[in-house]
């Protein structure tokens, strides 16, 4: 049925908001220079702050506090490799040749002998886990980041790592395991993924909100700082973090992106 596919880009797209809402501050970066849209970001981020608070929060609060660690790891494990398969597809993107077949492995090898990737049994036989997406893909291929932009609810982004989300939606193997699960199971099955992604993700936010003058700019700085970690496969030049381009977002931009980055 074709609404299971509506539900599922509804829960998706609060499973993304979750993804880039923490981190660390580590660097201050010139609203003039790659926010231009911060009047309508910090209206977008406040909308999704809302939503968070009284919505995601509470219920993930309790989800941590109700449900043991032996029941929430292989969960995690689960819903994380379900998305896997678009690790391994930008890995080969990017030239990381074998990269993408030991993270292809990885992901039969969970899905299989794992159990649907309940049990991280990859991992334990020494694959293992990557984060590669569609953006770090663009930042290989040369293309800029583009502005700073806070989506409603998708959460913070930028012109060019937004680009990520079809992709991302399209790679995951729900979505096609979503044809031959009903929707009354479908369902449970995605809010369960959001209130596991809003669960991991608890530290890290109660560290914003307890360390953070200007929320709305520590959200800002985390994600470049972390886009920029993540590109360079957790190498980035020295002065990295202090020249981040995020101009206008034009085909012809690039940036420099060194060896470590396109192995």
């Amino acid at each position: 049925m074709k609404y299971r596919h509506y539900v599922m880009i509804g829960f998706y797209i609060l499973i993304l908001f979750c993804g880039g809402c923490a981190s660390t501050k580590k660097h201050e970066y010139g609203m003039d220079e790659g926010d231009p849209y911060e009047s309508f970001n910090r209206k977008s981020y406040w909308f999704t702050d809302v939503i968070d608070r009284n919505i995601l929060e509470p219920v993930a609060d309790v989800y941590i506090e109700h449900v043991p660690q032996a029941i929430q790891r292989p969960v995690s494990n689960f819903y994380r490799n379900l998305a896997y398969p678009n690790v391994a597809l930008n890995a080969f993107l990017q030239g990381k040749i074998r990269q993408g077949f030991e993270d292809t492995l990885r992901f039969v090898i969970n899905s299989t002998i794992g159990i649907f990737g309940l049990a991280d049994m990859a991992g334990h036989m020494g694959f293992k886990e990557n984060d590669e997406d569609f953006g770090q893909t663009l930042a290989v291929w040369g293309i800029n980041n583009g502005s700073y932009i806070f989506v409603p609810v998708y959460g913070p982004s930028t012109r060019r790592d937004i680009t990520d989300l079809p992709v991302s939606f399209f790679t995951d193997a729900l979505f096609y395991a979503s044809y031959a699960i009903s929707g009354p199971v479908l369902v449970p099955i995605l809010f369960l993924r959001v209130v596991d992604k809003r669960a991991r993700l608890s530290g890290p936010m109660k560290i914003r909100d307890q360390s953070a003058l200007d929320p709305y700019l520590f959200v800002r700085e985390a994600y470049l700082q972390q886009r920029e970690f993540l590109i360079y496969d957790g190498n980035p030049p020295a002065d990295s973090y202090n020249h981040l381009q995020l101009d206008e977002f034009e085909e012809d931009e690039i940036i420099d992106v060194d060896d470590d980055a396109k192995k």
